[in-house]
């Protein structure tokens, strides 16, 4: 197995000149089947770190590739394939070997996901798409209308067919794919100002009647949580105040303490009182999943 001798550091963030980066990663030597399988079988089974780099260094030039496929989205390509590299890592992290694949087919989906959700987040101001089905919709609709521009209602409708969405949801994300971000003040002062925002939206917070408004809700609010504390019995009453809303909060375990009980009780009493007070107060009360 030919020795890499590169640092991977210097090859994981592209810095410089991008086309020196591009011939420093194509000069790492590609792996073979045979040696792909043992470098991933070390670092499986032995926690063998440098198989790991290895293993990443030889796909970097693969990252590159698949990079230039989304040149269009006007981000950086350096950008673009250090976040790549980030899923490649990924992958090399979750890799089989015995799973009968080559470590480049398996990365491809870690790859791409980092990338996606990169141009996702830097591609406009507002997020275009949050949910899976946007996510999806956004990729595949940009794609068709490079070749389509504006599409019909019947390519609307075969684009829906076959992404497995409502028609309405392929117009909503046209629509947002065609709208620009606008700066809340003009670019130069006296220029179209009356079409900035800043020109006809203001800023209601502190208005008296909204400042009203608020304070009445706060006040509500704890009177109806003070009145559902008081429904509970006065040690699931302490147990809740104890740990939710005195300073500093209790633990399970101090609270076992003083109650001579286990903390596994005590996180019962915990959930039996949440949950009263989630159906008197109509909210979600219960506490997060591994708080202690």
């Amino acid at each position: 197995m030919q020795a890499m001798t590169v640092a991977l550091d210097t090859l994981l963030v592209p810095t410089g000149s991008l086309e020196s980066y591009v011939a420093a990663v194509n000069k790492v030597p590609m792996l073979s089947e045979a040696d792909e399988q043992a470098l991933a079988r070390r670092f499986q089974e032995d926690q063998d770190l440098d198989a790991a780099r290895q293993l990443v260094l030889s796909h970097l030039r693969f990252v590159v590739r698949v990079a230039r496929g989304y040149n269009g989205y006007g981000l950086a390509q350096a950008d673009l394939i250090q976040e790549g590299n980030i899923g490649l890592m990924k992958a090399v992290k979750r890799f089989n070997p015995e799973l009968g694949v080559r470590l480049v087919s398996f990365a491809v989906h870690w790859i791409k996901a980092e990338m996606h959700e990169f141009i996702l987040r830097n591609w406009r101001i507002v997020k275009v798409a949050t949910t899976k089905a946007q996510r999806k919709l956004f990729f595949n609709l940009r794609s068709a209308r490079q070749r389509l521009g504006w599409m019909s209602s019947q390519e609307v409708e075969a684009v829906a067919k076959d992404l497995g969405v409502e028609t309405h949801e392929v117009l909503l994300m046209e629509e947002r794919m065609n709208a620009h971000d606008q700066a809340f003040d003009p670019a130069v002062e006296g220029e179209d100002d009356d079409l900035s925002p800043s020109a006809y939206l203001c800023d209601t917070r502190f208005e008296p009647v909204q400042q009203l408004e608020r304070l009445e809700e706060e006040s509500l609010d704890q009177e109806n949580l003070g009145d559902a504390l008081a429904a509970l019995d006065p040690r699931s009453r302490d147990i809740v105040t104890s740990r939710w809303l005195s300073e500093p909060k209790m633990t399970l375990q101090d609270l076992a303490d003083r109650y001579q009980v286990s903390a596994e009780r005590i996180r019962q009493l915990e959930n039996n009182a949440m949950k009263a007070m989630r159906r008197a107060l109509g909210v979600n009360l219960l506490p997060a999943p591994g708080q202690s």
